[in-house]
């Protein structure tokens, strides 16, 4: 078996914290020796449901067992000085830290990381928060809720009259996880510019979900309204529908993908209809549409519907629950699934999803009882890194090339991070197809108005990177892009799974041309199978992967979260991905093929429902807005038009407080409600008291009062009023920028902040306009003369401007 990419690094992990367990996971499961610190009995979440029989007596997570496979753990108490003394002498000999720890601990504790730098210049340290280590919420409490509603992602989902929806948690571990792990693995790649201190905000992490909207908003002024449950976005159809079997997905946009719907339903002169020829006509009169084309749904199934759309093109996906996710083929045949265990329990989760062909990660495998490795004598590691990193060092991927031949959403977001960390990135398009994040419509004035150059969305995508045109339906343009890949370290696609190889241009092909490559692809359901013909966006993903069967209200329809949950989460994997063959490639000296099923990077998300049903054999009940360990906890009314707090109550303390913030001494000295048991049983009757007090009070008013006397509590942002957020513009998030064609803008920042520094790293190129660096880069890197170049403008192989439809010869279609 080939060796692992990381099994040369150690990871220590101390705090507690399912994002500090996730990116510690994609350590251990990729090889690295992870030693994971707990306090003395366990750390705490050994006790959250789903809980597994460990046997012996012993009753433990499934979920922190998942997070924690292939680590070790030993149990110290970091008040002690003699417990601190060991872990600091482990550390000694150990590459990164990971620390979970709160901002405002580390500095009073008897391990910090000024004194660590200073005695270790060579250790490598990743602080991960809530909210990062400056501005006003760094102190504050939260939870994966409180989280997600100030970073604009529960405002805009669920019912028009609310309220708004929240998902289970466990995503949040996932995006900031992944977030996390990416900069942290970039820094030990280039240790040889010193080991680098990395501080994390989960918010900052959540606010890649929520970047397309807030793009939306400023751009047109306004934040599209929340219209009711899986009502979303610009287009229609899009959302759940019952068929006459089963819940089918469904992702309109394109007039050809409108134009195919209606022929799969048997009607294709509803294309035209005056009031559904474009999406926003569609959107306007949706009920009417929904009327017609529902009935027609409910006579077949829908695994039927789900094959016609691969044939016809159109993104759809069987929406399924989570006993049917477990029994699909396509994940059993790709091995998406695999065993956890933990003492006698063995149980069913999701495997990593960055498919590195020649490397693949572990499959899930042994978690550790707390204190399982006291007393091992762990074998002398020699770190590579010697000193810190200072300001004056270049990024740690400074040096490396990749070809980016990603459109849209995920695939220019997983190389906007490596661009972001130092890595050249050149983004290639053609003036036939220009990047579809450019714009979806090519009529009205996208080609005489050039808006195709004004899009917000796309600037956010695509900062950081070089771009030029080349047309690769042409021999001419197919060589340009293979003397490109000679030199490149790296290529990635996010094309339809049959784009690339019907042009010569596959994975195999590519690595003929450098086996030094790292091939990245990322169609929806990756290379092969039955699925990868699939088309789909960031809303099939989330279909395809269950994830609307377990969130919502039990009787709703499976409930999306109004956003295209799979292009974030899709990039964020993508990126952790080509790190890991970055690694792999400096081990071994060749390249290989990661195969990413975008649909794959989405199934953690499900994790915590996926043990349940494996341990249970059934997944639990939906509970809306709803904690299975927090009472109360949800999402309130305020005072205003559609004002919104999220609060949550973890402890009985907690209780307390919240009693005396809403001024009820009655209900803080019944004795029914002193637990949070007790509570459970009144949970109508404390929401109704709860929503008394919140419907008095300005949400940002009721979320300062909360956050002082210790109660995780956050305002529900629009992702429109993310712009203003007081903390995120004090932490430099926000980064003003002039381009041309769109003017004076805003754009978003990392989500980490290297050592001390309170501000993001600046962003150093705006994103290209169309084919902006042409000469530039033909030039630089393949030495043609301005003849050349100029002879490749005259044949249209490469240009800085779109060609319109009916100049077109054959042409990729857009993935």
């Amino acid at each position: 078996m080939p060796s692992l990419p990381l099994s040369k690094l150690r990871v220590v992990e101390i705090g507690s914290g399912d994002t500090l367990d996730y990116c510690g996971k994609l350590f251990s499961d990729f090889g690295a020796e992870v030693i994971k610190i707990e306090p003395p009995g366990g750390d705490v979440a050994r006790q959250f449901a789903p809980m597994v029989d460990a046997g012996g007596g012993r009753r433990e997570s499934g979920y922190f067992a998942w997070l924690n496979t292939n680590k070790r753990s030993i149990t110290a108490d970091l008040d002690r000085p003699e417990d601190v003394a060991r872990v600091r002498a482990l550390l000694m000999q150990s590459d990164l830290l990971l620390d979970g720890r709160s901002p405002q601990s580390i500095p009073a504790s008897l391990l910090t990381h000024d004194a660590l730098r200073q005695e270790q210049p060579g250790l490598a340290i990743t602080a991960i928060s809530w909210f990062g280590e400056h501005g006003p919420y760094s102190n504050y409490e939260a939870t994966d809720s409180v989280c997600r509603a100030l970073s604009g992602n529960v405002k805009l989902v669920g019912p028009k009259d609310g309220p708004p929806v929240l998902p289970r948690d466990g995503q949040i571990a996932v995006m900031a996880g992944l977030t996390a792990f990416i900069p942290s693995l970039a820094g030990l790649y280039g240790h040889a510019t010193g080991a680098r201190r990395f501080a994390v905000s989960a918010q900052e992490a959540m606010l890649q979900i929520s970047e397309f909207d807030t793009g939306l908003a400023l751009e047109i002024g306004f934040t599209r309204p929340r219209i009711a449950i899986n009502r979303f976005g610009r287009g229609y159809p899009v959302g759940t529908f019952p068929t006459r079997d089963g819940w089918l997905g469904i992702t309109v946009v394109t007039p050809a993908q409108w134009a195919a719907f209606c022929v799969m339903i048997g009607m294709p002169e509803l294309e035209h209809q005056p009031n559904y020829a474009d999406s926003l006509l569609r959107t306007t009169h949706w009920p009417a549409l929904l009327e017609i084309f529902q009935p027609v749904l409910m006579q077949q199934t829908a695994n039927y519907w789900f094959e016609r759309g691969i044939e016809l093109r159109i993104p759809l996906a069987v929406v399924p629950d989570m006993e049917e996710l477990l029994k699909q083929d396509y994940y059993r045949e790709r091995g998406a699934f695999a065993k956890v265990e933990i003492g006698a329990a063995s149980f069913d989760a999701p495997v990593l999803p960055q498919y590195l062909t020649q490397s693949r990660p572990l499959p899930n495998g042994v978690a550790p009882f707390a204190g399982e490795h006291d007393g091992i004598a762990f074998p002398e590691h020699h770190r590579t890194a010697t000193r810190a990193a200072t300001p004056d060092d270049a990024l740690p991927l400074k040096g490396l090339r990749i070809i980016d031949l990603t459109m849209g959403w995920a695939g220019p977001s997983a190389t906007r991070q490596m661009g972001d960390l130092g890595a050249e990135v050149i983004k290639i398009e053609s003036c036939q197809y220009p990047d579809w994040f450019r714009g979806t419509d090519p009529r009205g004035p996208y080609h005489s108005e050039r808006t195709y150059e004004k899009t917000y969305w796309f600037q956010q995508m695509n900062r950081n990177k070089r771009g030029i045109t080349l047309n690769l339906t042409t021999e001419t343009g197919r060589t340009l892009l293979k003397r490109l890949l000679a030199d490149a370290d790296a290529v990635i696609d996010n094309y339809a799974a049959d784009v690339l190889p019907r042009m010569g241009l596959g994975p195999q092909a590519m690595l003929k041309i450098n086996p030094r490559l790292v091939v990245v692809t990322m169609p929806a359901f990756g290379m092969t199978g039955p699925w990868s013909g699939v088309r789909a966006y960031g809303s099939t993903l989330e279909q395809a992967c269950g994830l609307p069967s377990v969130t919502g209200r039990e009787g709703d329809a499976p409930t999306m979260l109004h956003a295209a949950l799979g292009d974030p989460f899709g990039g964020v994997s993508a990126a952790a991905a080509l790190m890991l063959g970055f690694v792999q490639q400096r081990n071994t000296g060749t390249g290989q093929h990661i195969d990413l099923s975008a649909v794959e990077a989405l199934l953690p998300l499900v994790a915590p429902s996926v043990i349940e049903q494996s341990v249970t054999g059934k997944s639990g009940p939906r509970i809306g807005t709803r904690h299975p360990r927090f009472v109360p906890n949800g999402c309130f009314p305020c005072l205003g038009e559609d004002q919104w707090i999220t609060l949550a109550v973890r402890s009985d303390a907690e209780w307390q407080a919240l009693c005396t913030v809403m001024h009820r001494p009655d209900l803080a000295a019944d004795p029914v409600l002193a637990t949070a048991k007790g509570r459970r049983t009144e949970e109508d009757s404390i929401e109704v008291a709860v929503r008394q007090w919140t419907v008095t009070v300005r949400p940002d008013l009721a979320m300062v009062t909360l956050q002082a006397h210790g109660i995780p509590a956050g305002t529900a942002r629009l992702p429109g009023d993310l712009a203003g957020d007081p903390h995120l513009m004090q932490v430099g998030h926000w980064q003003p920028a002039v381009r041309p064609f769109m003017g004076p803008h805003l754009l978003p920042s990392v989500a980490y902040r290297e050592g001390n520094n309170p501000l993001p790293y600046a962003i150093t190129r705006l994103a290209p306009t169309l084919g902006q660096h042409n000469a530039e880069v033909l030039r630089e890197l393949l030495g043609l003369s301005d003849a050349e170049i100029e002879e490749l403008r005259t044949t249209e192989i490469i240009g800085d401007t779109a060609v319109s439809a009916t100049k077109k010869a054959s042409a990729i279609p857009a993935p």
